[in-house]
């Protein structure tokens, strides 16, 4: 099921009126609705797959039960190791066999030598990758000791399948998300407004941004041999603008959906492209994987601790980690090289942590040099975001030395067709929207509240009618 889907906008409804008056008396026939309407909202994809979540969900439970009875430092580590072999051997099958079957026979054919492929057709089930690192960081915790192992099974099954986060986050952590299914919850009518603010936003930034920049994306990356430069550069650029407006649109939905229900998740986008330096972006592009990455990987690594070389190597090994994730291709992995590389010259010069505060914090235009930094930055992620995109390394190399090759800045050998003097306004709208909001979690605040509120549902309702149906873009991953 899919948020900007009719059957998401039945099923929301009904779940929240059963939810707060059928089953609000008691808070074990509220986390069992919850349970219920998660695997019917994840089975209506293809409830084959819900075996693989009921599976995971059953090794952890009993894992962090034994983790926590268990007096051996090496038993706890051994149980540790199955939770991460089970976990991640599922997310391996899935997700990458067929990919390092072809790079092993790749590999051979490049030495002349043949091999037969043994691929299989595999369906990639949707989002995998999410609750597989949401189940790790509680076996984690739990053998850090730094959470109680849950004893209510329904809780923690709702905790893994909570249907909000499910398919594409934020990755909640266990310590954050857990306690809350124990916890009575009273509706609290302003948190249900922010979450029906959230929830609008997030499918302004899906429908009218993400899915309205989709058809000039696919023309321009389908086609790019026979596009000029500027072409080509606006293709980075709508396709920066679709993948944020459409993961940060998931998320802010999820988070929204969430608070209908009376839970908190963490924040999972904070105007990124307005970040001074890459290290700022990391700071806020899916901030529930960098600090996830951050805390269960770079920090065991040494983190920022040791030599130069020790922390350059980490944060190679976690950016690339970090593409890997993204999804079993050559151009993910390089995606994440390539911000490496953005980052390394910020640790080296120990600016890694200069820009925490907000950009132009008590002005409403930046200064110079922050607008410089800003586009520079933006311009370092719209390079990367062409490898993210492309098919294949090749592709991506090609499609960028067509740009420096065929350089030509006149806008009448613009090669994309219709509306895109609409497009741009629509980003440039977006923009400025973001821009005087950057201090919020949402645009629908401060004066003229309900003027900004019909204004954005005026354009969901007639701009969206432009944009087909377009499924999430991070439900691959």
């Amino acid at each position: 099921m899919f948020f900007n889907s009719v059957e998401f906008l039945i099923f929301l409804p009904l779940c929240f009126l059963i939810y707060w008056f059928v089953v609000n008396r008691s808070l074990k026939l509220q986390n069992a609705f919850i349970l219920l309407a998660s695997y019917l909202f994840y089975g209506w994809w293809d409830y084959r797959f819900l075996a693989l979540i009921a599976f995971s969900t059953v090794v952890d439970y009993f894992i962090g039960l034994t983790i926590d009875e268990s007096n051996s430092k090496s038993r706890k580590k051994a149980l540790l190791f199955i939770s991460l072999v089970v976990n991640l051997g599922l997310l391996g099958f899935f997700k990458y066999y067929n990919f390092f079957v072809d790079s092993w026979v790749d590999a051979f054919e490049s030495l002349g030598v043949e091999i037969h492929r043994s691929t299989l057709n595999i369906i990639l089930p949707v989002g995998i990758s999410f609750y597989t690192f949401q189940t790790l960081s509680y076996t984690i915790d739990v053998y850090r000791e730094k959470l109680k192992p849950s004893r209510n099974f329904i809780n923690f099954a709702a905790y893994v399948a909570f249907f909000p986060q499910l398919v594409a986050g934020p990755i909640e952590r266990a310590t954050n998300l857990l306690p809350q299914f124990s916890k009575g919850r009273v509706f609290n009518e302003e948190q249900g407004i922010s979450g029906v603010n959230l929830i609008l936003w997030g499918l302004f930034q899906k429908i009218v941004i993400a899915d309205s920049c989709a058809p000039y994306v696919n023309s321009i990356f389908d086609n790019y041999e026979s596009m000029n430069s500027l072409s080509l550069i606006l293709g980075a650029v709508y396709f920066a603008f679709q993948i944020y407006g459409d993961f940060a649109g998931y998320s802010n939905i999820a988070i929204g959906t969430a608070r209908l229900l009376g839970f908190d998740l963490m924040r999972n986008f904070n105007y990124p492209y307005f970040s001074r330096d890459m290290a700022e972006f990391w700071r806020r592009w899916h901030i529930s994987l960098s600090t996830w990455f951050r805390d269960y990987v770079y920090i065991p690594l040494g983190g920022s601790r040791g030599s130069k070389w020790a922390q350059l190597r980490n944060v190679l090994i976690i950016f690339m980690v970090s593409g890997f994730w993204h999804g079993a291709n050559w151009t993910f992995v390089f995606w994440g090289f390539l911000h490496a590389i953005f980052f390394i010259p910020i640790l080296l010069l120990d600016r890694n942590r200069k820009n925490v505060n907000q950009v132009s914090e008590n002005r409403i235009l930046p200064s110079l040099k922050e607008f410089t930094q800003m586009l520079t930055t933006f311009s370092l992620a719209c390079l990367a975001w062409v490898f993210f995109r492309a098919n294949s390394i090749t592709e991506a190399f090609n499609y960028l030395n067509k740009i420096v090759a065929d350089f030509n800045f006149n806008i009448q050998y613009l090669n994309i067709e219709r509306y895109n003097v609409e497009m741009l306004l629509i980003l440039l709208i977006f923009i400025l929207i973001e821009w005087f909001h950057r201090n919020q979690e949402h645009p629908f605040t401060g004066r003229w509240k309900w003027f900004k509120i019909a204004g954005i549902l005026i354009m969901l309702l007639t701009l969206g009618v432009y944009s087909k149906h377009q499924d999430f873009i991070y439900f691959q991953f």
